[in-house]
């Protein structure tokens, strides 16, 4: 792997959606690098500090949200002389995003009083009262015709169809939830799946004109679900829960054929490779230099305390670092918490909160733990490359965790006080931005060779 040097951000960062540019935030000013050669191509100066940015599908236009204002910027790259500002005066502007036609905002206001979509091309709004969330609760179409909106009135939670050409309300109907969480429309845009809040375990699938085709209720008492995430193929649900456990949903019948459970004693048998991160101290052999005695012993002093991180591999039974959640305090920390899919449709990763430090990837094919690893610091992020099956995943360390179907292994980052708190791969899978505190670094990633299906341990400096 390559890795470029560190470059200052202050806030968000993030590729463009064509992976041709670097979008990142500075204090006022929005930096737009080129991903090749990671030139300054566009310099914008905003009125306040960037709290957040999002591209355009199309990478022509970017939008910035001053949230402190409250505000919104928006530039062309295109155009650089084009502006944009949208402000709501009193009523504040909580969370904005574009349309999949990049050519129209979404804006929350304060306390879900409204969502206002803005036209870029002729300047006109439209208003929908009393949306149920600021940042959840709204989703589009693969195709970016409709879009479901999620609203609450009378006590009661709503889902709105939308066209995305003139931004009429198409229908409405109510939905059985207690309060409505989120909302996804299935990848083939034929039935809208949504999910109500932990206090009640409850997943419902409704056809777009408003019938309820499945209900889903794996258990009455307790707290419900924490993650839902669709296959990229469609044709799987996955939904995390907070009793710890993973269920996997077909689309044709809406019925779990998968239930992983997330224990901290994996007991034998268990075909699932577990790869555990240990220190390995480095020893220089230095017997055979002509070397003084004083010289040797300040090198020996000096080597002390250095360690190279690499990942060995262990057979169950092993126990895993496990953290009981205080019973007072709300939102506590199980179940799970992180899901992800890989490309393939073949692997999902996983995070149970109460074991922060272990990442589980499944094998969906073949319904069975594929490989656990295990590190020494709870896991921050993983995500899978979009082009290919590797995993890649930061715990704060100045180390990147990989996880292949072949094996794992651990890369040293080449910079100086450099922790990884953040990543994200590019459209393409070939580069990935790396973020610290107040830096970031891009690392180039070389193509997955043809590997063999054997387990392998290793680490990359």
């Amino acid at each position: 792997m390559e890795f470029t040097e560190a470059y200052k951000q202050t806030g968000p960062c993030c590729f463009s959606p064509n992976a041709r540019y670097i979008a990142v935030a500075v204090d006022y000013r929005l930096v737009i690098r080129d991903s090749l050669s990671f030139k300054v191509v566009q310099l914008f100066s905003c009125l306040d500090k960037i709290s957040y940015i999002e591209w355009a599908l199309d990478s022509e236009y970017i939008l910035c949200g001053l949230y402190k204002r409250p505000m919104i910027q928006a530039w062309s790259l295109t155009q650089p002389e084009w502006t944009c500002k949208i402000d709501e005066g009193p009523a504040g502007i909580a969370y904005a995003r574009w349309s999949p036609d990049s050519r129209h905002i979404l804006t929350i206001s304060d306390f879900q009083l409204r969502l206002t979509v803005w036209s870029l091309v002729n300047t006109a709004c439209v208003h929908v009262q009393w949306p149920k969330h600021a940042t959840r609760g709204i989703s589009f179409t693969r195709d970016g015709k409709f879009a479901a909106i999620c609203t609450r009135h009378d006590c009661k939670d709503y889902i709105n169809l939308l066209s995305c050409h003139n931004w009429e309300i198409m229908g409405s109907f109510a939905v059985d939830t207690l309060d409505l969480a989120d909302i996804e429309w299935s990848p083939d845009d034929s039935a809208i799946v949504i999910w109500d809040s932990p206090l009640e375990y409850k997943v419902l699938t409704y056809s777009p004109d408003g019938r309820c085709l499945f209900k889903y209720q794996a258990y009455e008492s307790g707290l419900g679900v924490k993650s839902v995430a669709w296959s990229p193929c469609g044709q799987f649900l996955a939904v995390g829960s907070y009793d710890q456990m993973l269920r996997v949903l077909n689309h044709l019948t809406w019925k779990t054929f998968a239930e992983f459970v997330h224990l901290s004693n994996v007991r034998a048998p268990c075909c699932a490779a577990v790869f555990k991160e240990v220190d390995e101290p480095l020893q220089i052999d230095m017997s055979e230099l002509c070397l003084t005695d004083d010289f040797i012993q300040q090198n020996s002093d000096a080597s002390e305390g250095h360690f190279r991180v690499r990942y060995e591999v262990t057979e169950a039974p092993i126990t895993l670092p496990f953290q009981k959640p205080p019973a007072d305090k709300p939102n506590p920390k199980q179940g799970i918490g992180l899901l992800s899919w890989s490309n393939d449709s073949q692997y999902i990763c996983t995070r149970n909160d109460s074991m922060p430090t272990a990442l589980w990837i499944w094998d969906i094919r073949h319904l069975e733990l594929a490989a656990i690893l295990v590190q020494k610091d709870p896991v921050r992020a993983a995500a899978w490359n979009p082009t290919c099956t590797r995993l890649v995943l930061c715990t704060g360390s100045s180390h990147l965790y990989m996880w292949t179907p072949s094996g794992a292994y651990c890369v040293s980052i080449p910079l100086s006080q450099f922790s990884v708190t953040d990543l994200k791969w590019n459209s393409d899978g070939s580069c990935l931005l790396l973020k610290d505190k107040e830096s970031f670094c891009c690392a180039a990633v070389p193509l997955l060779p043809d590997e063999s299906s054997e387990y392998s341990s290793c680490s990359d400096d």
